[in-house]
């Protein structure tokens, strides 16, 4: 790591001075004086004596790897803890494990117990406020022009096009169908399953004669 670090250090100073001496670097404020090629070679030098530290790590085995790690992050049904964390709920409030990372070997599992309140305060933290979305698309597949996208794409690589992208009667000229029923709590439309027939009414049982 030593060795990389060096390396990198000294690959990376070169480029910046090669930019400099270009004219690629614009400066401003404070630092407007390092345009200067005397100013610049100085502010570098203690950069040149001082370690880097450089992180390297395995890449990831291919797309198909990446998508996973991903998702684990944008598609998991929990939120902030698991279940399998939570150990107790009592008296003095909740417990469950936690993971120190500045710990080695087993003494990086701990438990911790928090009142109930501060629980759920800690909790809500990792919970989106009204309005974010959690996954947001753009270029080709942004919601906006993501169909006309695609089947632009589609023709352009000579692909057979999409069923999705196939033009319907009337589409573009069609308006959004207003739902018939609305949830009155949540504003959903709602979907009708099945439709009861009111039957015949059920008449009370004839009166004997005589009876009061």
């Amino acid at each position: 790591m030593h060795v990389l670090s060096r390396l990198f250090r000294r690959r990376f100073l070169e480029a910046l001075a090669k930019a400099h001496a270009t004219g690629q670097l614009k400066f401003f404020g404070e630092y407007a004086g390092l345009v200067e090629t005397t100013a610049f070679a100085e502010w570098l030098a203690p950069l040149r004596r001082c370690e880097w530290v450089v992180c390297a790590k395995r890449p990831f085995a291919g797309p198909a790897a990446v998508l996973a790690y991903l998702a684990r992050y944008t598609h998991r049904t929990r939120v902030a803890i698991a279940n399998s964390r939570l150990i107790s709920l009592d008296e003095r409030g909740v417990t469950f494990k936690w993971k120190d990372y500045r710990a080695k070997g087993k003494t990086k599992y701990k438990t911790m117990t928090l009142s109930a309140e501060e629980f759920m305060r800690r909790f809500l933290l990792h919970v989106l406020p009204t309005g974010f979305h959690r996954i947001r698309h753009y270029g080709l597949i942004a919601n906006a022009g993501r169909k006309d996208n695609l089947a632009r794409v589609r023709q352009l690589l000579n692909v057979p096009p999409d069923s999705d992208d196939q033009p319907t009667a009337g589409d573009a000229k069609a308006e959004p169908v207003q739902p018939t029923y609305v949830c009155p709590d949540c504003g959903a439309p709602m979907i009708i399953i099945e439709t009861l027939v009111r039957g015949r009414p059920i008449r009370a049982p004839p009166k004997l004669r005589g009876a009061a």
